[in-house]
């Protein structure tokens, strides 16, 4: 077990520190959100914030305890692995949930409604109804798009709007509905799945009320004046295509952040936008209610929210790599049939790509609430100014010598730089505000603390 690695990361989706099990109840809730998300590890004797390295005075018990805890009020059943592990002179308990496949796990004393955690970002939430019951759905290997609308028949679905959708690729006729899950059966008759109402509907608002996408151009960096608006409604396609349009009329209108202080900007990578703008589409979540697909262009940055988090067993760096998941299976192949979707899980690194190569920084995602935002800052990337020394400091941390793994002191580094510690310890400082450097150690005053280089 890398301790050292652990401690160097942040607090998030996979991982979260615990000083002692005193509070066993909250420990339960990160075992049962990670195993309905994405996996992750709790680590047992640091304390939270400072990351100081505490230890357990009788680690033993107190594995003992949790694995006591975890049988009696997690269900289903959840099988972690716990190891107690050494640190210097502390003891520690790592405890590794997987991703698991029984989920959703939940609280006993609580049930099955209202005992249901997930993590989002860095914190435990408690699940709703919708994506309680979208977890279960993918314990079954289903998606909520692929589900009948019994109360309604064939005719609900537009035909002649597939077939011109579909007319550059060929023929549609009427068995496709059928291939395409636009339509499914159910009873006797054919009735519309979910995403054959949303793509080909005649009416999809009216199952559907917040399947639409609202758009707004709001002047400065924050809400608070609108100057331009649109709502975007209808088949999703169609709403797509509406929504890209009004990003297009903003695109070629100068931006700056303020009169009197203006930055160097780039236009707005419309390729890259687009590409985010489908996978919303394609990975909103549509069982939520009161809760459109959001686009927001702002001065500095254009924000793309869906409904939904991202499904279980995803991390931000898994999509950012390019791993996917389909929320929506109808809804994604539907667009991978026309054009929309060029491969799976490559539209991220496609957009990636694009603001790259249009100097911008690198795209942020979050995990909001149940919503998912990404943003694309419109500013010119630059990269953290050093001077000499900071750049000195930097060739200390090289990937190829000891300092990479190891990590080194403030005393090491003001040795080698010929500063003073209180000098050191000052860089470090605004080197670890910039987000390059990192530290490890109980305190401070720990001699063994030391710093290492962000890769």
């Amino acid at each position: 077990m890398d301790l050292i690695g652990l401690l160097q990361r942040p607090e998030g989706k996979t991982l979260e520190f615990k000083r002692d099990l005193s509070s066993p109840e909250k420990v339960l809730h990160t075992l049962i959100a990670f195993a309905n998300t994405a996996g992750g590890l709790i680590v047992i004797g640091v304390e939270k914030g400072s990351k100081r390295v505490r230890g357990l005075p009788d680690p033993l018990k107190e594995e003992e305890r949790l694995a006591s805890l975890i049988s009696d009020r997690i269900a289903p059943r959840l099988i972690p692995t716990v190891d107690v592990i050494a640190w210097r002179s502390a003891q520690l308990i790592v405890v590794k949930v997987f991703p698991s496949s029984n989920r959703p796990h939940y609280l006993k004393n609580l049930g099955p409604e209202e005992g249901v955690f997930v993590r989002i970002g860095s914190t435990n939430r408690k699940a709703d109804a919708a994506l309680t019951q979208e977890l279960r759905r993918m314990a079954s290997n289903e998606t909520f798009d692929e589900s009948p609308l019994a109360e309604f028949d064939s005719e609900a679905l537009d035909f002649r709007a597939a077939s011109e959708s579909f007319s550059a690729r060929g023929q549609l006729k009427k068995a496709d509905l059928q291939t395409l899950r636009l339509l499914t059966s159910h009873g006797r008759r054919l009735v519309p799945t979910v995403g054959g109402l949303l793509l080909f509907g005649r009416q999809p608002e009216r199952r559907f009320p917040d399947a639409w996408i609202q758009c707004g151009r709001f002047k400065g960096t924050n809400k608070a004046e609108i100057t331009d608006s649109a709502e975007c409604r209808g088949m999703l396609q169609k709403s797509l295509e509406a929504a890209y349009e009004f990003i297009k009329r903003h695109a070629m209108q100068g931006v700056a952040i303020d009169e009197l202080k203006r930055v160097e900007q780039a236009s707005i990578p419309l390729r890259a936008v687009r590409e985010l703008l489908v996978n919303a589409v394609v990975h909103a979540d549509y069982t939520q209610q009161g809760a459109p697909i959001r686009v927001s262009l702002f001065d500095d940055r254009i924000e793309i929210e869906n409904p939904g988090v991202l499904l279980a067993g995803l991390t931000i760096d898994d999509i950012r790599q390019g791993i996917s998941r389909l929320r929506n299976r109808v809804i994604g192949r539907i667009f991978k049939e026309l054009g929309y979707i060029e491969q799976w899980g490559s539209g991220i690194q496609r957009a990636t790509a694009e603001c790259e190569a249009a100097g911008l920084a690198a795209l942020e995602f979050e995990e909001r609430g149940f919503r998912f935002r990404v943003s694309v800052r419109l500013e010119k990337h630059r990269a953290a100014q050093m001077d000499e020394v900071d750049a000195h400091i930097r060739k200390l941390f090289a990937p190829e010598t000891p300092a990479a793994k190891n990590g080194l002191s403030t005393a090491q580094i003001a040795a080698v730089v010929k500063l003073t510690t209180r000098s050191v310890r000052t860089r470090m400082g605004k080197l670890m505000a910039q987000g390059l450097v990192t530290v490890v150690g109980k305190n401070e005053r720990d001699p063994q603390r030391k710093y290492y280089w962000r890769r």
